[in-house]
């Protein structure tokens, strides 16, 4: 029988959570119920407020009689996170059912995201409908929103729990029972914005002819937060990282910067990358109308209604081949860079509204010149979509790859 874990805080939302430990029992899941309350003395759950606090190594009664909300809620969740790692480590959840406002939310969704890719997570919150990032992360977290406060069984919240009970029994019952269809692969993360798609498309054809699986992000920060967490949890084992946009974001302020980590993870891994400048002739922004008014002046590209591209200057350009060059210089792995010296994007071409030969050349330059010596690097007279130059990139990164991997076995062989 399939195991579903329901993790919440029991001292304001008991009623909802023994609605939903009935109802997954009936959808024919087995449950395991952690309570996360602070004020939780007793309840019926199977891991009690007390063992989470313990987990986190704090005591409850303590954080309880101190009646400072943050401290607490900040332990209780280490206690959560705690127990739910434990709890899948010792084959006892294959799926997580949570329920709450925004602290509730807060808490139930950090103990999932520590739970691998692939893992049942439903959160039914009612901040679902707004900005779920701080909630989802970078995780396969599903949201459902609630519609009104989990506050109590009413007309309303009974259809919604219900729907989220059945819906976490059927993913639970699914992982269970899950045998994949598709034969073990390399993977490789690719990151492509639409400025840069031709090039992608035809690197991640050639390198699924050479028997890899490509995993393609699009660079819209939690694309590149995304692929480097996959990495760090040991799914994605190499790298294309032609489309590098996410940098000019986070430099200049624009909407969709991945962090200032970004293009760090595959160098601290060590593992074999191929790295481009794709898309950093622009940042971007929301509407027209939401561009701040301090870059009111610049070239501005309204991409669709939702979309306004902001052209990168010279002198950002510049900034961002020294960003580059310090987070490639620190990598540990298997490198290659390649510059297209021909445009860094579909609109950075001639006649194109980004073409600036100036600012590129601004880039190239100081990329190269803060570059450790050993770095190799590969410049070709194409722009970045050429299929040449995507072709280039894909068949190094394979050279780089089938190297770094025939070390790793011949390591592992000799440590046996």
């Amino acid at each position: 029988m399939a195991i579903v874990v329901l993790l919440g805080t029991l001292d304001t939302k008991g009623a909802e959570y023994a609605f939903l430990r009935d109802r997954v029992r009936s959808a024919g899941c087995d449950v395991v119920l952690v309570d996360a309350g602070v004020m939780s003395e007793s309840s019926p759950a199977d891991i009690s407020a007390d063992e989470v606090a313990a987990a986190a190594g704090e005591s409850r009664a303590a954080l309880a009689a101190a009646h400072d909300r943050g401290p607490a809620m900040a332990a209780m969740t280490r206690g959560a996170t705690a127990i739910v790692e434990r709890l899948y480590g010792e084959g006892r959840l294959d799926a997580i059912l949570g329920a709450g406002g925004s602290g509730g939310s807060s808490l139930v969704s950090a103990a999932m995201q520590a739970l691998p890719i692939g893992v049942p997570k439903l959160l039914v919150s009612t901040v679902a409908s707004g900005d779920t990032r701080p909630y989802v992360g970078t995780t396969d977290i599903a949201m459902m929103y609630s519609v009104v406060d989990i506050a109590g069984i009413n007309g309303i919240s009974e259809k919604i729990l219900t729907n989220a009970a059945a819906a976490v029994a059927g993913m639970a019952t699914a992982a269970a029972t899950f045998t994949s269809a598709i034969a073990p692969k390399p993977l490789i993360g690719a990151t492509m914005f639409g400025v840069t798609t031709p090039c992608v498309t035809k690197a991640r054809e050639v390198l699924e002819q050479r028997g890899y699986e490509v995993l393609v992000f699009h660079a819209t920060g939690a694309g590149g937060r995304s692929m480097e967490a996959l990495m760090k949890a040991g799914f994605i084992t190499g790298a294309l990282d032609a489309t590098t946009t996410e940098l000019v974001d986070e430099l200049v302020g624009g909407v969709l910067s991945a962090g200032p980590d970004r293009l760090e993870m595959a160098g601290a891994l060590g593992l074999p990358q191929v790295v481009s400048l794709g898309a950093l002739d622009m940042a971007n922004f929301g509407p027209k109308e939401t561009v701040p008014a301090k870059f009111a002046d610049r070239n501005l590209y309204v991409h669709n209604a939702t979309v306004t591209l902001m052209r990168s200057t010279e002198e950002e350009c510049a900034e961002l081949g020294r960003i580059i060059a310090r987070k490639l210089n620190a990598a540990t792995g298997p490198l290659t860079l390649f510059i297209p010296l021909g445009g860094v994007s579909m609109i950075d071409v001639p006649g194109a509204p980004f073409h600036d030969p100036a600012a590129d050349a601004a880039l190239i330059r100081e990329l190269k010149a803060g570059l450790r010596p050993d770095v190799e690097v590969v410049e070709m007279a194409t722009d970045i979509n050429d299929p040449a130059f995507a072709t280039a990139m894909a068949e190094r990164l394979d050279e780089l790859y089938r190297t770094w991997a025939a070390e790793k076995a011949s390591n592992a062989g000799g440590s046996a």
